[in-house]
């Protein structure tokens, strides 16, 4: 982990449907980033909150 992260809650649809992850990020345009990274282009993010 790196210094300054933070647990985000990101709820996104893959395609099997909605589902939610919890993402270490330092913000929440690092969590769409990592999300995007882990899960593939091919995914539709609905939200990004913090826990």
């Amino acid at each position: 982990m790196r210094c300054g992260t933070k647990c985000f809650i990101v709820t996104m649809e893959k395609d099997d449907g909605k589902q939610t992850y919890e993402i270490p990020a330092r913000s929440a345009a690092d969590a769409r980033k990592i999300s995007r990274r882990r899960y593939g282009d091919g995914l539709i993010i609905h939200s990004v909150h913090k826990k």
